[in-house]
């Protein structure tokens, strides 16, 4: 899969000495009960020239300020189900890796564009129009063990040896508003981008990918065969893919085509893919719920799912995964009783699925049933107990039912022992509000206000927290001692930014 992220990173090798000037930001902080040791692993990695030239924080800064861009641009589909089920996935690969799993994110893009990318800090995005695109879990694990190749290798840490002069402020922003062009399918935007960035570097600067693509190809089988996929899946989708080139390559400017998937490519990775023993189709049920989840998370609302979804079934595709987006598109389209029966029947028929609680749960809730909707969360919560969109949506139907404080309880029961996501931490703060604890409320929202980069809000809303009545021994000493962590931390920040 091309990575059109690094040959705009090489192009960037341009930017003016002005750009280079300008401070860097304040960098986002990852959420985490330990402030230093979110700190310290961000700390440059000695063992190589390329990570010494891009320090570990600064590749960290770049992919989470795109990823916060983008965000806000809500280009990113943040559905509890989707991220965990794309994260598992990815970090099975990662795990395979000398790096390990622990410091990788994916994250899924709004965009029937059929591409996905690698930027730097170990960040994966896969665009929802390649997941609709794969025919089998192995493929779509191909293509993110393709990506996370990328990054095991530090591709674009070795490219940039010297981009620590430019300013990471400058870089993550042209290159998320390059990124939201693509995703447009906006050409001009891409190109608009760039020469607001100071313009495109010599082809040279270019000639690089053909290497880097083969040696994430290479690496990314091994990381394939090792997780327990089918290695076949890649050259699979690249023989598909190669199918198809020119229609989605419409929208990137000439100069930024590097090197299609070509018939050299699909058959080094087919002979690649031999050297390992065959797998068979293992595709999870998860895969094909999560595929037909998104197809209607993404559908424009011209689109007549439950038509589309019935007349498949009527031409003989009776799988679970189009089953489920049967029953989703009938619970988003005001049907949801019908969508009760036909989740109740798959959950029968497949009682070790979380992901069908969830909806049968939610589809009960939407029906009015809400007893039954509470009890069904309940034993899914019991059966699945540190599972995320379980405990997610469960919350979120007990604050419909007016029971904030059970759900403010089971989301830090939870949180204690999971790192959440910025809306999980949001959400967690809106349980806490509801429930009437306010000092917790404002607590999280400095919480979140650190996962956006923001540590000046973060501390106006723990000084918030510590003023409110009512805060026991435990929670004060808490606020107090992540107040004094932040502003510890954005003293240092300005004075090396001032020196």
């Amino acid at each position: 899969m091309r990575t059109l992220v690094w040959i705009l990173l090489g192009a960037f090798l341009n930017a003016t000495a002005a750009a280079a000037a300008v401070p860097p930001p304040l960098p986002p902080i990852p959420l985490t009960t330990d402030l230093p040791t979110a700190i310290d692993s961000q700390l440059p990695a000695l063992g190589s020239a390329a990570s010494v030239a891009l320090p570990k924080r600064e590749q960290f800064q770049i992919g989470y300020s795109m990823m916060l861009q983008m965000r806000a641009a809500h280009q990113l589909i943040e559905d509890p189900e989707v991220e965990e089920y794309l994260n598992s996935i990815g970090k099975r690969l990662a795990a395979q890796s000398d790096k390990g799993a622990a410091n990788f994110h994916y994250y899924c893009v709004d965009t029937p564009v059929v591409n996905s990318f690698a930027a730097p800090g170990d960040f994966v995005f896969i665009n929802s129009g390649l997941i609709l695109f794969t025919k089998t879990e192995s493929e779509l694990a191909a293509v993110m063990a393709h990506e996370t190749a990328h990054e095991v290798q530090n591709h674009i840490a070795r490219k940039l040896l010297n981009a620590h002069k430019a300013s990471i402020e400058s870089l993550a922003s042209m290159l998320a508003t390059i990124l939201l062009g693509a995703a447009s399918g906006s050409g001009q935007a891409v190109e608009g981008g760039i020469v607001a960035s100071q313009g495109l570097a010599a082809q040279e600067q270019i000639d690089y990918s053909r290497s880097v693509e083969e040696e994430a190809d290479r690496v990314g089988i091994e990381l394939l065969a090792a997780a327990g996929f089918d290695p076949e899946g890649m050259p699979d989708i690249f023989q598909r893919l190669m199918n198809m080139e020119g229609i989605q390559d419409s929208w990137v400017p000439a100069v930024l085509i590097g090197h299609p998937i070509t018939v050299d490519r699909v058959a080094y990775s087919r002979a690649r893919a031999a050297q390992f023993p065959p797998v068979p189709d293992t595709s999870s049920p998860d895969y094909y719920i999560i595929k037909e989840r998104v197809r209607v998370l993404t559908a424009p609302s011209s689109e007549n799912l439950v038509r589309y979804y019935a007349n498949r079934m009527a031409r003989g595709h009776r799988g679970i995964g189009v089953e489920y987006g049967y029953a989703l598109a009938l619970m988003r389209a005001g049907h949801a009783r019908a969508a009760v029966t036909l989740f109740a029947k798959l959950l029968a028929a497949h009682p070790e699925l979380h992901l069908l609680y969830i909806a049968l749960g939610q589809a009960q809730a939407k029906a009015g049933e809400m007893e039954q909707s509470l009890a069904t969360f309940a034993e899914a919560k019991r059966l699945f107990p540190l599972n995320v969109p379980v405990t997610v949506r469960y919350a979120q139907t007990l604050m419909l039912d007016g029971k904030d404080a059970e759900a403010h309880r089971i989301l830090l029961d939870l949180f204690n022992l999971v790192d959440p996501t910025p809306n999980e931490i949001e959400l967690t703060a809106r349980a806490a509000s509801a429930a009437g604890d306010l000092g917790d409320a404002y607590y999280y929202m400095g919480e979140y206000q650190l996962t956006q980069g923001d540590l000046p809000l973060a501390i106006k809303q723990y000084e918030i927290a510590l003023s409110m009545p009512n805060l026991n021994y435990v929670q004060r000493q808490r606020i107090s001692a992540r107040l004094k962590e932040v502003k510890d931390y954005l003293m240092r920040l300005r004075a090396r930014h001032s020196s």
